[in-house]
């Protein structure tokens, strides 16, 4: 840029620029290296929209990512993303969630040179934009049959700091009536203090509260699909469970009697655009499926926003994985009795179906919508935090490490 244009211009001109760009232009000026490395600027930036696709690999069967650009040249611009090493040293993980741009993966269980190590678990924490990742060590997990962890994440949306809760739960109805006055264990993990602590709010989910595995981040929400085990054996009660990543404020949000109820559907939620949305279909190959909204924001409020009849459309083995920025639904769908999926996207008002182009094993794939964001810029990559502690790691030290004495 000339220096004749006023640095302000120029500092309005780079927040529409592309994150490929940005990293680029660290290295042309100090002075536009100190802003777009300055916390204002990564906190304010949002670029281009994408679409995360994970899958396991039909030929080696390991989990692979593909990013897609959200533009008018949909889906023909696909980016194989490279899986960082700590991603990799977790060898087997779940997804979190995805939030401003983060990926959130998770594993409760770590195997060190000499042995598992008991009670630590390790989230990543992975910056698909600008391939910067690090991790947070999780203490004290519990993963037995009569407590098990729960985590989640999200970044606030006053501060845009990362932060994860972690929840330690009693596992199963039974063991909830066999155990008396047992409280919950919540803590919150920010990456700008890398300490856990005590959430500022004290209202924690009720005891008879059981998290389930769907989860999703929407706009500085984390929320869990939940059962209220108060409720008798024969009618498990459905609810959500929110958790507010600004206030740390949990809160229940009611379902629609028939979902809430529901003995023939399987319940999952996800995000359309920034909104909640439970997905319902029956548990019948080939049944329909109905996508409902929470309106604003507000509990108790859903609207059922369209139906897809699978039969009709020649989708019978049809699962919903996540949604476009345009809200049109990705679909998995099962090829043949050999394993292997293909990704297609439908459009619900013109019935219009279109492939992506990606092909992987069965019930393996997973979609997420996400904005290029700075965040982890600040950060020195493959950095693992434990509490007051910062260990770097280099490729090499990967192979002759101790976990059990670095992490502990």
């Amino acid at each position: 840029m000339s220096d004749n244009i006023p640095f302000e211009i120029q500092v309005e001109i780079m927040k529409r620029l592309p994150v490929k760009s940005l990293i680029q232009f660290r290295s042309v000026s100090k002075a536009w290296k100190s802003l777009i490395d300055s916390s204002d600027f990564i906190a304010r930036y949002s670029g281009q929209q994408h679409l995360l696709v994970s899958y396991n690999d039909l030929g080696s069967f390991e989990q692979k990512y593909v990013s897609v650009v959200e533009d008018d040249t949909f889906p023909q611009h696909k980016v194989s993303l490279i899986t960082p090493l700590l991603v990799n040293w977790l060898e087997y993980y779940d997804t979190i969630g995805c939030s401003h741009g983060l990926l959130c993966l998770y594993n409760d269980y770590l195997q060190g040179r000499d042995g598992p190590i008991p009670g630590i678990g390790m989230a990543v924490l992975w910056n698909l934009s600008i391939r910067k990742a690090v991790a947070i060590v999780v203490p004290n997990v519990a993963n037995g049959m009569i407590y098990t962890t729960v985590l989640g994440f999200g970044v606030c949306r006053g501060t845009s700091d990362p932060k994860l809760v972690k929840i330690t739960q009693i596992n199963g109805r039974s063991d909830m009536e066999s155990i008396d006055c047992i409280p919950w264990q919540v803590e919150v993990f920010t990456l700008s203090t890398r300490a856990w602590r005590n959430p500022y709010s004290n209202n924690l989910p009720r005891k008879s509260i059981e998290f389930v595995d769907s989860q999703v981040v929407v706009d500085g929400f984390h929320y869990w699909l939940a059962i209220d085990n108060r409720t008798p054996m024969d009618g498990e009660y459905k609810l959500i469970i929110s958790f507010d990543m600004t206030s740390e404020e949990f809160r229940e949000i009611n379902l629609p009697d028939s979902l809430a109820q529901s003995f023939m559907c399987s319940l999952s939620i996800s995000k359309l655009r920034e909104s909640l949305v439970v997905l319902e279909q029956g548990l019948v190959i080939g049944s329909p499926i109905v996508v409902w909204m929470m309106e604003d924001g507000v509990p108790k409020s859903f609207t059922k926003l369209f139906n897809v009849n699978v039969n009709t459309l020649g989708l019978d083995d049809a699962i919903v994985r996540g949604f476009r920025k345009c809200g049109e639904p990705v679909f998995e769908i099962s090829e043949d009795l050999l394993g292997i999926c293909k990704l297609v996207v439908y459009g619900p008002y013109s019935n219009h179906i279109d492939n992506l182009g990606i092909d992987g094993i069965d019930y393996s794939s997973y979609v997420y919508p996400y904005m290029e964001t700075l965040h982890l810029l600040d950060h020195p990559n493959l950095t693992v935090y434990n509490e007051m502690k910062t260990i770097k790691f280099e490729d090499d030290l990967f192979q002759e490490l101790n976990l059990s004495r670095l992490l502990i």
